[in-house]
C-alpha cells in the first residue's frame, strides 16, 4: 500500500517574544564531609573502576590545536574573556558522579561545547567565550544554513526528554524560540534544516522494524514557528 501522508495536528505557536536561558551552575569535584564517605567512594570504585584514560584519549585531539582549551587529569580549562579561566572538575564516584568532556569550540554560536555526563543522564555545556557563563541544553546544536540559529532534536526516555527546540543567541545569551513534543515511542528521531526558516525531524525505528514513520516539521513564519505533523 503506497505511504500516505495524513495531518495530525497542525499549531500555530503564536508571535512572543524568545525566552532567555538561565545560566547552569556545573558541580565541582567530590568531597568528602566524613570518612564514611571516603569509605564509599574506595568501594565504589572498586567495582565501577572511572574509565578515564579511554575517555581522555578520545577527547585530546578535539583541542590539540586550541591554546584555550586544556586538560590536567581530572580537570578540564577553557580559557574565556578578559584573562580569566574556566575549571570543570569530574568527579568519579557515587551519585553525584559525574565528568566533562570536551566537544568543540562552535564558531556560529561563539562558545565551547562540552559534554557534561551524570550517572544517569547527560547534556551539552555551552562556555560562552566572552562571558564564561555555561548555559546547558539537552542535545547538540545543529545550525541553520544562515548560521542565525540553531536546533536540537532528543529521544531520552529514560529522562523524560523528547523534544524537538530552536533557539538562537542574543548577547551572548541562548534564547529559546520554539520546542515541541517528539513521539520518540517510534525510535529516534533525526533532525534536518530544509532551508533557514524550516527543519523536520524525521521519528522511527532506526532499524526499519514496523515500518511506521512520524515527521515533526517546524516553519518560521514572520515572528512565529508553525508546528505541523504528519504520519506514514
Amino acid at each position: 500500500m503506497a505511504a500516505r501522508l495524513l495531518w495530525l495536528t497542525v499549531l500555530l505557536l503564536l508571535p512572543r517574544l524568545a525566552l532567555a536561558m538561565d545560566p547552569w551552575e556545573p558541580p565541582g569535584a567530590c568531597k568528602a564531609e566524613s570518612w564514611n564517605d571516603v569509605e564509599q567512594w574506595r568501594e565504589w570504585n572498586s567495582h565501577t573502576p572511572p574509565d578515564n584514560v579511554r575517555h581522555w584519549a578520545e577527547e585530546r585531539p578535539r583541542f590539540a590545536n586550541r591554546r584555550d582549551v586544556w586538560r590536567w587529569l581530572d580537570r578540564l580549562y577553557i580559557a574565556v574573556s578578559d584573562g580569566k579561566v574556566l575549571t570543570l572538575a569530574d568527579c568519579a564516584f557515587g551519585d553525584d558522579m559525574h565528568f566533562y568532556l570536551y566537544e568543540r569550540y562552535d564558531e556560529a554560536g561563539e562558545f565551547h561545547i562540552v559534554r557534561a555526563y551524570f550517572y544517569e543522564d547527560h547534556h551539552y555545556a555551552l562556555v560562552m567565550r566572552r562571558t564564561g557563563e555555561i548555559y546547558a541544553v539537552p542535545g547538540l546544536p545543529i545550525w541553520s544554513p544562515d548560521r542565525t540559529r540553531f536546533a536540537y532534536a532528543v529521544c531520552d526516555l529514560l529522562n523524560g526528554t523528547e523534544e524537538l527546540a530552536v533557539m538562537s543567541i542574543s548577547h551572548d545569551r541562548p534564547e529559546e524560540e520554539a520546542k515541541v513534543q517528539l513521539p520518540c515511542t517510534l525510535g529516534s528521531c533525526k533532525l534536518v534544516w530544509e532551508g533557514s526558516a524550516m527543519l523536520s525531524a524525521t521519528c522511527e525505528d532506526p532499524q526499519g522494524r514496523g515500518g511506521k514513520r512520524e515527521v515533526v516539521r517546524l516553519t518560521r513564519k514572520g515572528d512565529a514557528w508553525t508546528s505541523a505533523r504528519s504520519s506514514r
